[in-house]
């Protein structure tokens, strides 16, 4: 039986942040912690293992490896694991109704308070499953006609990519293609590579915020000042920086942008939000059936049939997780955990990093190659001899492992990553 008191528990955590409202526990634990740390610079505190070491108390981490391709997908802390979990068996009492009727009336409350984290109006951004649905919606969205062009880098991310060849294979665009020599550590240098692909045909210009191959940072704003100098609009997959990397929407001044929330943010898996600037949603298409599919709301991308409400509301929680944290906070750890692997490898006879260590350029992710070594090959060894679990990277110029760590990973993991390298490069000379 459903009594109003246990309903209107379930309901009100749709509209609020599970750890404030049901975990005062954490929450007093959390403030201890952070009481210890408004003393220190972010930059010492990013070295606080008591506080990182708390941090790591809020996952559920396997025995068996060591998970360093938090790239790919990171895990969910506990309380938005529970979260989660409450509103799934919330949801199990009455699908259609608690999931239409109740939960969803919530759904502005949610859509606020993810605008006013990403940095743009509520009327401007739509809940969706991940990046690659917001940018395809998009990409397939856009009133692009044959001989029309767009600019975009041969390290985009596939699904993008392919959405992009797709549309020049049915209608008949262009595709110009950005090359980079990994990493790259010269802002303008970069800038002027994409200047050099835009003709006055362009339409578009593609931005990956942050290559997914190697951590690369690209300077998103320049590079789309440059281009709206130049006509066009522009596009953003932040995929790897949403919670990641600090900045706004508004900060990009870009004209549409994509990213995951089940990456850096933590919450749950199939989770993501697309924007797109007030006065360009008319314009843009609807992916799926919309009944206004040429209307200027941007919930028209929000018709996607039966979805998760538990995933979604869930990511309260994880919004919680991540203010509590603090972005700057977070952002000077992980870069502090990639640099602490990199600078013990990086002189390693053999050992060749595709990613720059300068904090303008990276963050958490970073590859490295050893001459001669297969990638999927070093992959499987990291895995079967080491238990550290990453990933194999074989892209244009980049051939190496990809390893990403998050804020629960420790320096003792990191070591047996370095010991493993260097028994890797001597072992392949």
């Amino acid at each position: 039986m459903v009594t109003r008191k246990s309903f209107l528990y379930s309901s009100a955590i749709a509209g609020a942040g599970y750890l404030f409202l049901y975990n005062s526990g954490l929450r007093e634990r959390f403030a201890e912690q952070l009481q210890r740390l408004k003393n220190l610079s972010t930059a010492a505190a990013a070295k606080d293992e008591e506080f990182w070491s708390f941090i790591r108390s809020q996952y559920t981490l396997s025995d068996e490896i060591v998970n360093l391709n938090n790239g790919g997908v990171s895990p969910q802390p506990i309380p938005v694991q529970e979260a989660h979990i409450k509103h799934y068996k919330f949801c199990n009492l009455g699908p259609s109704h608690y999931m239409w009727h109740v939960l969803d009336k919530d759904r502005e409350q949610l859509r606020e308070r993810m605008a006013k984290s990403a940095g743009c109006s509520i009327d401007e951004i739509a809940i969706n499953r991940n990046t690659t649905e917001g940018l395809n919606s998009i990409i397939f969205g856009l009133d692009l006609q044959r001989g029309d062009e767009v600019v975009l880098s041969k390290y985009d991310y596939p699904n993008m990519m392919n959405g992009w060849r797709q549309r020049e294979k049915r209608d008949g665009i262009k595709l110009n293609w950005v090359d980079f020599d990994l990493p790259e550590e010269n802002e303008e240098a970069i800038v002027q590579k994409f200047k050099q692909a835009i003709t006055p045909k362009t339409k578009i210009v593609h931005i990956t915020h942050m290559l997914n191959w190697t951590g690369q940072i690209l300077p998103a704003r320049q590079i789309a000042d440059m281009a709206h100098a130049h006509g066009c609009e522009v596009i953003v997959d932040a995929s790897h920086t949403y919670a990641h990397i600090p900045h706004t929407i508004a900060e990009l001044d870009c004209d549409y942008y994509a990213t995951s929330l089940h990456k850096w943010l933590g919450a749950p898996f199939g989770t993501g939000f697309m924007f797109i600037k007030k006065d360009k949603i008319k314009k843009v298409w609807a992916l799926l059936s919309a009944p206004e599919p040429d209307g200027d709301n941007i919930r028209k991308f929000e018709s996607l049939g039966t979805r998760s409400f538990a995933a979604e509301f869930a990511i309260n929680a994880a919004l919680d997780f991540q203010e509590l944290v603090g972005n700057k906070r977070k952002v000077e750890r992980l870069r502090y955990l990639k640099n602490y692997w990199c600078e013990k490898v990086k002189n390693i006879q053999g050992v060749k990093l595709y990613t720059s260590l300068n904090p303008q350029f990276s963050g958490a992710l970073a590859t490295f190659g050893i001459e001669g070594a297969n990638p999927p090959e070093l992959v499987s060894t990291l895995l079967e001899k080491h238990k550290l679990h990453t990933t194999n990277v074989m892209r244009e110029k980049v051939m190496g492992v990809r390893v990403t760590p998050h804020i629960y990973t420790s320096n003792k993991e990191l070591d047996i990553l370095v010991s493993a390298i260097h028994q890797l490069a001597k072992k392949d000379k």
